[in-house]
C-alpha cells in the first residue's frame, strides 16, 4: 500500500500554524501533509469544506487529525471525500451524530461551561450573519489560563493576538454521521485540559473505540506535548502503511 497522505485539521481560535512542530517533525521524516483551512462557519458545511479539499487534493489512503473543534469537523469529513483510512484526535471532540459541541461541554466543568458565556469570550456581530449568530473569540484570561496555560507567556499572546473567531452557530449546529464509528481512529487526551475537560474527551474516544494515550498538557498539546501527538498521528500512519 502507498504512503498515506496526513492531513491536519485545526480547531478554534487556530489556524493550521497550531500544528506547526508535528507539521514539522512529519515533514522531517518525509511523510506528505496537508493542512487545510477549517472554516469555523459551522459543523456541516466545514466538514463538506474538509471533505472536499479530501476529494480535490489527496489520492491513495489519508489519515485524517483534528484538534479540539477539527475533531467535530474530521468526524464527519472523514465520510465526505478522499480515502480516509484513520482518525487522529487531539484535545478533541469526537461527537456522535446529532450532538453539538455545547451539549457536549454542558456540565462538563470546562472553563467555556458557564452561565454567562460574555464572561470568558467577546461576541462581535460579523456581516451577512444569519439572525442571532455571532463570531466568538477569546477573551484574554480565558487564553491564559484555560486555552493555554501550560505554553510559555509569549506563545499565550501570539495565540491571543492570532486568534481566528468561530460562529456561534459551529458550536451549536448537530454534528453529522460519524466516521469514527467505520474507521479506525487513535485520541490523544491531555490530562490538564481546561477546555474540553479529559474525562470527556475520555468518554468521546472510548465510545468510538479509539486508540487512547494520555498527554500530561493543557488544550493545545500539539505545542505543548508535541512528541505524544506525534507518535499518535505515527501510530495511526503505520496501521494503514
Amino acid at each position: 500500500m502507498s504512503e498515506p497522505t496526513i492531513v491536519l485539521v485545526h480547531g478554534a481560535w487556530a489556524d493550521a500554524s497550531s500544528w506547526n512542530p508535528v507539521t514539522t517533525a512529519l515533514l522531517e521524516r518525509g511523510h506528505s501533509v496537508l493542512l487545510p483551512p477549517n472554516p469555523l462557519r459551522g459543523l456541516s458545511g466545514d466538514a463538506a469544506y474538509v471533505g472536499a479539499f479530501l476529494a480535490q487534493h489527496t489520492s491513495g489512503p489519508v489519515v485524517l487529525c483534528g484538534h479540539s473543534y477539527g475533531g467535530a469537523v474530521i468526524s464527519g469529513a472523514g465520510l465526505l471525500g478522499g480515502d480516509v483510512r484513520a482518525l487522529v484526535y487531539a484535545d478533541a471532540f469526537v461527537p456522535d451524530e446529532g450532538e453539538t459541541v455545547f451539549q457536549l461541554l454542558g456540565g462538563s466543568g470546562s472553563a467555556l461551561d458557564v452561565p454567562d458565556p460574555t464572561t470568558v469570550l467577546d461576541f462581535v456581530v460579523y456581516p451577512g450573519a444569519p439572525e442571532g449568530d455571532v463570531d466568538a473569540y477569546l477573551k484574554p484570561e480565558t487564553v491564559h489560563t484555560a486555552f493555554a496555560q501550560d505554553l510559555p507567556e509569549p506563545d499565550r499572546g501570539l495565540i491571543l493576538a492570532t486568534q481566528r473567531p468561530i460562529t456561534l452557530q459551529a458550536n451549536t449546529s448537530p454534528a453529522g454521521a460519524g466516521a469514527w464509528k467505520s474507521i479506525p481512529s487513535w485520541a490523544v487526551v491531555g490530562t490538564e485540559d481546561r477546555v474540553i475537560p479529559p474525562a470527556l474527551q475520555r468518554r468521546m474516544a472510548e465510545r468510538a473505540g479509539a486508540t487512547i494515550t494520555e498527554a500530561p498538557a493543557g488544550h493545545v498539546s500539539m505545542l505543548s506535548a508535541t512528541q505524544v501527538v506525534l507518535d499518535a498521528v505515527l501510530a495511526a500512519v503505520a496501521s494503514v502503511s
